[in-house]
């Protein structure tokens, strides 16, 4: 989420995450509450924030920040409540688009976020970022990265089993029952966070809706067409197929994100399919071990091949915050070179804003290729009228690995939900 609006995450992936989210826990850094040279933030880039905080303090003697990092299940649970009680922080992670409870169009309708038009950074966002950081014209989400959505592979886990990243959809089913019969699955699949369900469904999505119909948004918009009636029954059933298949360890509804982290890091499954927020909480799982992101396929011609790439997670400012002038200090620092190339180096991702003298790292040449040749689509999310439609498919999604569901059922659900507008 992270790689969850995947925006997972996402990416987002975080992405996520999420769209578009990454791994739980608290943390927190500074001391008091209030007062001119303390900042409260929120924010679900753990692994990451802690670098980009330590040098905003350095940069600005005196100052402390205190923080939190959470997942993204909860923090999108408990953003929305407090900012309505007032007792938000200052800066928060806010996903763009409209896909989920904690996203820019859902925050910034009832006016919980504070405007950031006025920002250097705000009008150099390339369009395609500023249109889902921005609600009615308006910019209010600093978005410092862009995610990628598909299969991240352990490179020793992958050289010790004999195999290589498959690139058709054939390949790829053959490669899930090769690694099963060498006793080690090809992905570790972590749903028990609801919000990771949707990366593999999105992965497929990209390739069989999207690559033969970039305008199938535009479609759902005027009613040419529906979830269920379109390449979304397709691409659920591959979903569906390589589960059956034994693509994942055993249980996934009974693996967490974190878990699913430690089989992927450590060579208990020879991959993960994740937003490439998830490298950097591999390589500190596994400080020796190479991962490197790969589109998943989704049918037999290559060529044909798209991987969901869109702006991850970035930052807003309260609109009530309580040491505005520092929010916005800070939110300006996450965008400058230095801020966003910290994020983007710790998270293995690539800058929203060119010229930032970023290096891309190995791991993600694949990713930066697909991108610069204009082979991405963003996280379906980002274009859906409302967060409900997100969250019927992912307790759905859910509910289809536990044979309470099935793939027309869902995408009915879906259909409804769309349908019901903003």
């Amino acid at each position: 989420m992270k790689t969850r609006t995947l925006t997972a995450l996402v990416a987002t992936t975080t992405a996520a995450a999420l769209l578009a989210a990454c791994s739980g826990g608290t943390q927190a850094r500074g001391s008091g509450g209030g007062g001119s040279k303390t900042l409260t933030l929120a924010s679900v880039d753990q692994g990451s924030v802690e670098d980009v905080v330590k040098a905003f303090e350095q940069a600005n003697p005196g100052v402390k920040v205190r923080y939190t990092t959470s997942g993204a299940d909860q923090y999108q649970q408990q953003i929305r409540t407090q900012l309505s009680s007032g007792t938000a922080p200052d800066v928060m992670s806010v996903w763009p688009g409209n896909g989920n409870p904690g996203a820019t169009y859902v925050l910034a309708k009832p006016g919980y976020l504070r405007d950031l038009s006025d920002q250097p950074w705000a009008g150099k966002m390339p369009e395609a970022m500023k249109s889902v950081a921005q609600y009615q014209g308006k910019t209010y989400t600093a978005v410092f990265g862009q995610n990628g959505i598909g299969a991240v592979y352990n490179q020793q886990a992958m050289a010790k089993a004999g195999l290589t990243p498959p690139d058709t959809w054939t390949k790829l089913l053959a490669f899930c029952r090769a690694a099963k019969a060498k006793g080690t699955p090809a992905f570790a699949l972590g749903i028990q966070d609801n919000w990771v369900t949707q990366l593999v469904l999105y992965s497929l999505v990209a390739t069989t809706v999207y690559g033969p119909d970039r305008g199938f948004d535009q479609k759902m918009q005027s009613g040419q067409t529906t979830f269920a009636q379109s390449a979304w029954t397709t691409a659920l059933n591959k979903y569906v197929t390589m589960e059956k298949t034994g693509c994942f360890q055993k249980n996934p509804l009974g693996t967490n994100y974190e878990a699913s982290q430690q089989l992927a890091a450590t060579g208990k499954t020879l991959g993960i399919v994740q937003g490439n927020w998830v490298i950097a909480l591999l390589k500190q799982k596994n400080p020796q071990g190479t991962f490197a992101l790969k589109a998943l396929p989704a049918t037999d011609d290559p060529s044909q091949t798209v991987i969901p790439a869109a702006a991850g997670a970035g930052y807003s400012v309260n609109a009530k915050a309580k040491n505005p002038e520092l929010a916005l200090k800070f939110v300006d620092f996450v965008m400058s070179p230095e801020g966003m190339n910290l994020f983007v180096k710790k998270q293995g991702g690539l800058p929203s804003l060119p010229d930032t003298g970023f290096a891309v790292d190995p791991s993600l040449t694949e990713l930066s290729t697909f991108i610069k040749s204009n082979r991405t689509v963003p996280f379906m999310d980002q274009r859906w009228p409302n967060a409900k439609v997100q969250q019927t498919m992912l307790s759905g999604l859910q509910e289809i690995f536990s044979g309470q569901s099935t793939p027309d059922k869902l995408l009915k659900e879906m259909d409804t939900d769309y349908k019901a507008g903003s």
